[in-house]
């Protein structure tokens, strides 16, 4: 895969390396010459500056061009081994090989560049894209409880003594309630910069599953008002040997997503099933389900459906991310019956509470 970064080395490599292409052709076309003429000779040179023109800088490539041409006049074109040319009609062919020789190069070298620059003006497009989306997604979901931590505040110490109990626990809790969403914004903002800087390395540890997910329920509490969770836990599942934090943030993150996008009223169900080699986590709701061309769109980073109300597109986006970064899949679908169903799968090493207690 190297030679097919040759944009980034030096220009003496550059030299180097399209010259040699020139002269190695220009051995093995010698050697068949009989049978393939010298004329055709001038076809594979051009085939070969061509090559050049796509890998190398313009210099390289003019200089491989004028010796392709030197070396089919000196070499091939009678009388060979000199740099006389027989016939007018040889002068002239050398003379259009040594122009569209020269045209091909910088023609190729041309739209490589043109390809280049679109290229790099598309990654800017979609670099602004991101930003604005992010910028838009962020206005309100940081904006929002920062509002409400100034506004509690200012209600305190403009009222005094004023407040009751009451009111003051009542705004304490809305100061609490508006950092923990502020504080989950900056993790997933966090999350997703680790992912891609490909900071993130599994640290396995026996772990209680059905504690887990309690804990994960736990964290999502606050927006827990109009939905239900149903998780049965069960006893006799093994412990398994994965990474604690990250199998907690994925479960935490798609319960928040369906509970910030199903209907009031909605129950979303959790389920362990434990397989050889492997721990599954199954969560569903009995919500709308998603958009059947939209299900492969979703765990992309700042996605969102239309008309969805909170989030910042990264939620399902980290989700996949933590779980291929455990060297599990993840696989979203649609209920028969409506709804939207997750199904994670970690690999896992298991062993039984008193195997443990053993070691």
């Amino acid at each position: 895969m190297e030679i097919l970064k040759t944009r980034h080395f030096s220009k003496k490599k550059q030299y180097i390396i399209s010259v040699s292409l020139v002269i190695v052709t220009a051995i093995l076309c010698f050697l068949s010459v009989d049978v393939i003429g010298f004329r055709a000779v001038a076809l594979i040179l051009l085939l070969v500056v061509s090559l050049n023109a796509i890998l190398f800088d313009i210099y390289p490539v003019m200089v491989s061009a004028l010796l392709s041409a030197l070396i089919w006049n000196f070499f091939f074109i009678p009388p060979i081994l000199t740099f006389h040319i027989g016939s007018p009609e040889d002068a002239l062919m050398f003379l259009m090989y040594f122009v569209i020789a020269s045209i091909n190069a910088v023609l190729t070298y041309k739209i490589r560049e043109y390809d280049k620059r679109q290229r790099d003006e598309e990654e800017r497009a979609n670099a602004i894209k991101l930003y604005n989306t992010l910028l838009n997604s962020l206005s309100h979901e940081l904006r929002t409880p920062i509002a409400t931590i100034i506004g509690a505040i200012d209600t305190i110490n403009d009222s005094g003594n004023k407040l009751t109990d009451a009111n003051k626990k009542e705004l304490y809790s809305e100061i609490e309630t508006a950092g923990t969403r502020l504080n989950r914004q900056v993790e997933n903002l966090l999350s997703m910069s680790r992912l891609e800087a490909g900071f993130i390395k599994p640290k396995k540890d026996w772990c209680d599953i059905n504690e887990l997910i309690f804990t994960a329920i736990k964290s999502n509490k606050e927006d827990l008002l109009n939905h239900s969770i149903v998780f049965v836990p069960d006893e006799t599942l093994p412990l398994f040997k994965l990474d604690i934090g990250l199998l907690e943030q994925v479960i935490h993150n798609i319960v928040h997503n369906a509970l910030l996008h199903t209907p009031q009223g909605s129950v979303i169900k959790i389920k362990v099933e434990n397989a050889a080699n492997f721990c599954g986590i199954i969560i569903s709701d009995n919500g709308r389900g998603f958009p059947a061309d939209k299900i492969d769109a979703v765990f992309n980073k700042f996605y969102r459906l239309n008309n969805s109300i909170g989030g910042t597109g990264l939620g399902l986006s980290i989700v996949k991310g933590f779980t291929e970064a455990m060297n599990g899949t993840i696989l979203l679908e649609n209920k028969s019956k409506g709804g939207a169903k997750f199904t994670v799968r970690i690999p896992a090493e298991t062993t039984t509470i008193e195997d443990y207690g053993n070691q």
